[in-house]
């Protein structure tokens, strides 16, 4: 059966909601150039007035945002109201430079929630599941987005954040968890000390689904995750500056519904900006359509995927991006050929004797760049036979190549070697930026 939490907007008729997003996006471009003292001067730069957009098509003519102004711009320079018009405040890491600060009117938490109810309501979740949030609370997103949207939908919230694990998996017993939302890698750690204490997540829990977001994992991972915990696993988009997690896969599982009355969509080249056609693989750029404190124009995401504007089984009409390939910047280029860790992870996961767990370490050595993945064998594979062991590396290594067009050094290294993570995994080691 499929369910709507606001089945007119979900499934209006894509006419109609093309001419609600060029009204909007009207309305936005004269909002933020009263309010934001930087898109005015952006746009007065780019020789752009507000009445120059007056259709979809128009978008083209606007500049881009990026992380980088909202860094620059810290901590509330873009804002387009006072602190005192403010609900809350979420400030990312900062890991790679200044962190960027985002508020929230009431409105905006308002909007933020409906997302998520229609993404909750989209995989059947709602009144009577119960959903523990492993994803972290406080200043991320994460936890306080899916513990509201779970809230709104009516469904009961299990608030553990992430860590303490073996007492997750005791409350998802006792209590009767039916749903899960946390980074695959911190399910799957979760999945392996539940093993390593005779639990079976399939059999022992009620666990049905989860929802699965804050970095890139491959559908052959998801694979691996259902058929060996008997869940339906859901991938979830958002980020911090958009507001966070915001939608998710509908029941269907063939790419994330994006909302057209929150969000106008673009995919671009991320060398030279030029847009792209639907179909084609670029880079996400979004801009937002229902924000008051810190709307954003041509935001680009950094993230590589595909849109696709065909309705979907479940009747929406809104455009859904394809599983995100990974980021633009966290593509590696070896040798001069274009590599993305989720596109080892996909082959890895073909390979029945190795786990879930791998590391890529690039090195330069003379000038040439070097590459080498670290993966774990399953307990199954492994071996203290020499000869079974190079014959796995080997057949790692082809299946690598085939799909990279790049030669790459295997090592098969034992269950355990690899640093799990309870939060996002760290899947690269780069020491040519040391």
């Amino acid at each position: 059966m499929i369910e709507y939490w606001n089945p007119l907007m979900e499934r209006m008729p894509v006419d109609e909601l093309e001419k609600m997003q060029e009204n909007k996006l009207k309305n936005l471009v004269n909002y933020v150039y009263q309010h934001s003292d930087f898109y005015k001067k952006r746009f007065d730069e780019a020789g752009v007035k507000p009445e120059d957009i007056q259709t979809l098509d128009d978008l083209k003519k606007l500049p881009f945002t990026y992380k980088s102004d909202l860094r620059d711009t810290y901590p509330t320079g873009m804002f387009c109201v006072p602190n005192e018009q403010l609900t809350r405040f979420h400030v990312s890491s900062g890991t790679t430079g200044k962190p960027t600060v985002v508020g929230y009117t009431k409105n905006d938490i308002h909007a933020w929630n409906t997302s998520l109810a229609r993404a909750l309501t989209s995989i059947g979740l709602g009144r009577g599941d119960i959903i523990q949030v492993s994803y972290g609370y406080g200043l991320f997103t994460g936890g306080l987005g899916l513990h509201y949207g779970a809230e709104e939908v009516g469904s009961t919230v299990l608030p553990t954040s992430s860590g303490n694990t073996e007492k997750q998996l005791d409350l998802m017993q006792d209590l009767g968890s039916t749903a899960i939302a946390c980074t695959p890698s911190y399910f799957l750690f979760m999945s392996e000390v539940a093993n390593q204490n005779g639990i079976s997540i399939q059999n022992d829990t009620k666990l049905k689904a989860g929802i699965f977001g804050a970095e890139p994992w491959s559908e052959e991972m998801r694979s691996r995750i259902e058929e060996a915990t008997g869940i339906k696993a859901y991938d979830i988009y958002g980020t911090s500056e958009l507001s966070g997690p915001l939608c998710t896969e509908c029941q269907f599982q063939e790419g994330i519904h994006i909302w057209a009355d929150m969000f106008l969509l673009e995919v671009i080249d991320p060398e030279t900006g030029e847009q792209l056609g639907d179909g084609e693989r670029g880079e996400l750029v979004i801009t937002t359509l229902a924000k008051e404190a810190l709307p954003l124009i041509r935001y680009r995401i950094g993230d590589i995927t595909i849109i696709n504007k065909e309705p979907c089984k479940c009747g929406r009409t809104h455009p859904r991006i394809m599983r995100v390939l990974g980021r633009a910047d966290d593509m590696l280029i070896v040798r001069g050929i274009n590599v993305f860790p989720g596109q080892v992870e996909s082959v890895l996961m073909t390979i029945p004797e190795v786990g879930e767990h791998f590391m890529i370490i690039v090195d330069r050595v003379n000038e040439l760049d070097t590459m080498t993945i670290q993966i774990e064998m399953t307990d199954e594979a492994f071996s203290d036979k020499v000869n079974d062991i190079i014959g796995l590396e080997k057949k790692v290594q082809a299946a690598l190549k085939n799909v990279l067009n790049l030669a790459v050094k295997v090592e098969l290294v034992e269950k355990g070697t690899i640093p799990r993570s309870m939060g996002k995994a760290k899947k690269v080691i780069d020491n040519r930026k040391l």
